[in-house]
């Protein structure tokens, strides 16, 4: 496929007034930007508005005996002549005035639906994908699309997520978090989603998998859960879901910090990266992730560089 210049073409356009009732062809609709499709239960203000599905994945599910119509699997938009799996999220979607932007590869399938139960598998989860709406306009059957694939120059993205039992229940105010944002903003990244999560490791991991696998995001900050407590399990539930190591910016944090407060030696944080995600876990008091964030963020801007290619390892002569 070339990357340079990819056209399909709209083969059906699907929308449903209710969730969870499949979505039925129209020959046009309206695209909100900030919104999505007028007239779509789906429809509102986050990164999931318009579902996409290459049309020859679905031509090939049907070959194999399917028999699937136009919005049987919850999709917006089904296209010809694109293969969004093989696109990487960022990349923008241009239909006449319309235009999307990337937000979400796959998505996890919480209740199976009647296809999955005749077929044994459904090709939404692995093959469909998600788009936010950034102009608005009129899409219509037998439309061309256009793709342009991510050039490097965007701004890195980011994840923050607090991991507290009190602050998941609202019974303590987080301050962590709106201090990893601060600074990250403050230094360029754009952060797509803020979280609090109890001390429950296999919820983290869940988390750290879809956040890097579904919505590539960069970085991934933690802060907490990295000490003594029977219940601080975040570098263990970093550590499962790693694809490599990067233990210096850790180590980074913990020699540094040992100038504040001894007591930086009993940090459990880890440093790793999940294909093209990089995850540090910070301490879980807001001066501490303020000090960390001094200490690595310049750091962890040109390993991101690295990482994602737009930048080459320099080394001390």
């Amino acid at each position: 496929m070339d990357k340079k210049k990819i056209i399909g073409t709209v083969k059906a356009i699907c929308i449903s007034e209710k969730r969870g009732t499949e979505k039925k062809p129209v020959q046009k609709a309206f695209f909100r930007k900030d919104y999505g499709i007028e007239g779509d239960a789906h429809a509102g203000n986050w990164h999931r508005q318009v579902s996409l599905l290459s049309y020859d994945k679905v031509l090939e599910f049907n070959q194999r005996g399917a028999d699937v119509s136009d919005g049987a699997f919850g999709e917006n938009l089904v296209v010809e002549g694109i293969d969004f799996r093989s696109l990487p999220v960022g990349t923008i979607l241009t239909c006449g005035d319309v235009v999307l932007k990337m937000s979400q590869i796959g998505k996890e399938c919480h209740t199976h639906c009647q296809i999955y139960h005749r077929m044994g598998e459904c090709i939404m989860p692995t093959q469909g994908v998600f788009a936010e709406v950034l102009s608005s306009g009129v899409i219509r059957k037998g439309d061309s699309m256009t793709v342009r694939i991510p050039d490097g120059t965007e701004p890195f993205t980011a994840a923050v997520i607090t991991m507290s039992d009190k602050g998941s229940l609202g019974l303590r105010e987080d301050k962590s978090g709106p201090a990893m944002e601060t600074a990250l903003l403050e230094a360029g990244f754009r952060v797509i989603e803020k979280q609090i999560l109890p001390d429950e490791k296999e919820r983290l991991k869940k988390e750290l998998i879809r956040l890097s696998d579904q919505r590539q995001v960069d970085l991934i900050l933690t802060s907490g859960g990295t000490g003594f407590s029977e219940r601080d399990t975040t570098p263990e539930a970093t550590l499962e879901v790693m694809t490599r190591n990067a233990p210096g910016i850790a180590e980074a944090i913990r020699y540094e910090s040992m100038k504040y407060t001894k007591r930086a030696m009993l940090s459990r944080g880890v440093s790793v990266i999940r294909e093209k995600t990089l995850i540090v876990n910070l301490p879980g008091s807001p001066k501490a992730v303020k000090e960390s964030m001094e200490i690595i963020l310049d750091s962890v801007i040109h390993g991101l560089g690295i990482l994602k290619g737009s930048e080459s390892e320099c080394g001390r002569s």
